[in-house]
């Protein structure tokens, strides 16, 4: 999930790298009008051949195309001043950022950021995550990153992008010694699928030697997605305004209908209407918070990510159902029992259920459920606290990773955070380094030993400081959000 970002920048600088990157998106305008794509996509999978098609929305097939190459930038703060600093777009229409720091250890750090942001790709979007990220740069890592060519879900389509801006690297600035997918949120999930498509297979070498895996939205959009119908449903349940009586009524699954104007502001007011959210403890009325308290011990997320997770289940749905997967409903909740609620048997009478659309269920798990088959190391750092992408999606990982037989390329490590975006600067390269100890020499890292590097990194990075929890382990996904009917088309997986 993209959250605004806490990184400071030069204000000068950024300035410069926007501008520069509009006028450099106008010169190329005419060569990168149709969307292309120089990177072919990989062969498939033995998992990808017996897999149901997906929708073509959810995946649009890219045509081959030329590549210009990119053009040098000012880099923004905090990266390095003496980085090397570039950025350009590619030929599917995405826009892509690199850095190369003075002290280069060879290594390039591949990302993929998070989301799905629904607009158009912009040059802002780059800028803002090689802000975020460089750490990395000053920890002596190459960095490189897109945009995606589109808004939007698109978890395939995204690592088909992720890829081919680190071809570009490899072509125009130079060849790493290691190469390292990072995912971050949404990123994670794109990360993870991209190690099905470019990981190590039969007959087939990988461009990446391991990926680091932080606050991820793992296990596929399935997992991932299906407690935003559990709020909107309990939400209206328990507030009845999203629609409202005098609205157009819809399936919830749907997010917003079709031509619906509504924005995210109008969507803040109406949960401030019935929760107080918004409002001063002090202002809300006994009516408003005891309707919060049920929204919130039901669906079990924290006051300040229910706007959120609401905006992703309006937003992000409409977006998903209705652009991706041609109307149909990915996402059921019968079988769900709600509790937490004052009279849990009046609850769930009373919401609305939905059964998902099979067709629906086999796309969003073609596009976005890993196989779980790792030929390379996989380190995944998780807040415990997470607001946003709940830590027991670690679990849902680790089950498909184990049932995959590759249980032995999987350390996930832990902090006692309760941030999503960006948890602390020591700890980031301190997981990096075991990684990378990890791909060279073969060290299979524990958690104890992440943290022993995080408090070494601390002294050269302190912001932050260091909250690795070494014996944490995640419950498992049901914990937090309720079982339910399992499409057939996922039993087996």
């Amino acid at each position: 999930m993209r959250m605004p970002s806490a990184v400071p920048f030069r204000v000068s600088g950024a300035h410069r790298l926007l501008a520069a990157l509009a006028a450099m998106a106008a010169l190329q305008g005419a060569a990168i009008a149709q969307p292309q794509a120089s990177a072919p996509p990989a062969p498939p999978t033995a998992q990808q051949a017996t897999t149901p098609s997906p929708s073509p929305a959810l995946l649009p097939v890219p045509a081959a195309g030329a590549e210009p190459p990119p053009q040098p930038l000012p880099c923004p703060a905090p990266v390095p001043a003496t980085a090397r600093c570039l950025a350009g777009k590619d030929a599917a229409g995405a826009f892509y950022w690199m850095a190369v720091p003075a002290d280069w250890n060879r290594v390039l750090v591949v990302h993929a950021h998070g989301g799905p942001d629904l607009g158009k790709p912009t040059p802002a979007r780059g800028q803002e995550d090689l802000q975020r990220w460089a750490i990395l740069v000053r920890a002596g890592y190459a960095l490189a990153g897109s945009t995606y060519r589109r808004g939007g879900y698109g978890v395939t389509m995204a690592a088909e992008d992720t890829e081919r801006v680190r071809a570009l690297f490899v072509e125009h600035v130079a060849q790493p010694r290691r190469t390292v997918l990072h995912g971050q949120s949404y990123g994670g999930g794109v990360a993870a699928k991209a190690l099905d498509l470019y990981g190590p297979a039969e007959g087939r070498d990988s461009p990446y030697d391991g990926a680091l895996l932080t606050s991820g939205v793992l296990g596929g959009g399935g997992n991932a997605y299906a407690f935003r119908l559990d709020l909107r449903v309990v939400y209206q349940y328990v507030c009845r305004n999203h629609p409202g009586a005098q609205e157009a009524q819809y399936p919830l699954w749907m997010g917003l209908p079709a031509g619906a104007q509504m924005s995210r502001e109008d969507l803040a007011a109406r949960v401030r209407e019935c929760t107080g959210i918004g409002l001063p403890a002090s202002e809300r009325s006994p009516e408003q918070m005891a309707r919060l308290k049920t929204i919130l011990d039901v669906v079990k997320i924290p006051e300040r990510s229910l706007v959120s997770h609401l905006s992703w289940a309006t937003f992000l749905f409409r977006d998903l159902v209705q652009h991706r997967l041609g109307g149909r409903n990915p996402f059921g909740n019968v079988g769900a029992v709600y509790r937490g609620s004052d009279d849990d048997e009046a609850l769930n009478a009373g919401v609305a259920r939905y059964k998902a659309d099979p067709e629906a269920v086999a796309a969003l798990a073609a596009d976005s459920r890993p196989s779980g088959r790792l030929g390379l190391p996989v380190l995944t750092v998780h807040a415990i606290h997470d607001p946003t992408a709940f830590v027991e999606l670690e679990d849902a990982y680790r089950q498909i990773v184990a049932r995959a037989g590759s249980a032995d390329r999987l350390v996930q490590v832990f902090t006692d955070q309760a941030d999503h975006s960006y948890l602390s600067d020591p700890e980031y390269p301190a997981a990096m380094g075991a990684l990378m100890s990890w791909i060279d020499h073969g060290e299979k890292p524990v958690p104890q030993q992440v943290a022993r590097l995080c408090a070494g990194m601390a002294k050269r990075f302190p912001d932050g400081g260091c909250q690795f929890r070494p014996d944490f382990q995640p419950q498992p996904l049901a914990a937090r959000v309720p079982k339910r009917d399992t499409p057939a088309v996922l039993q087996k997986k």
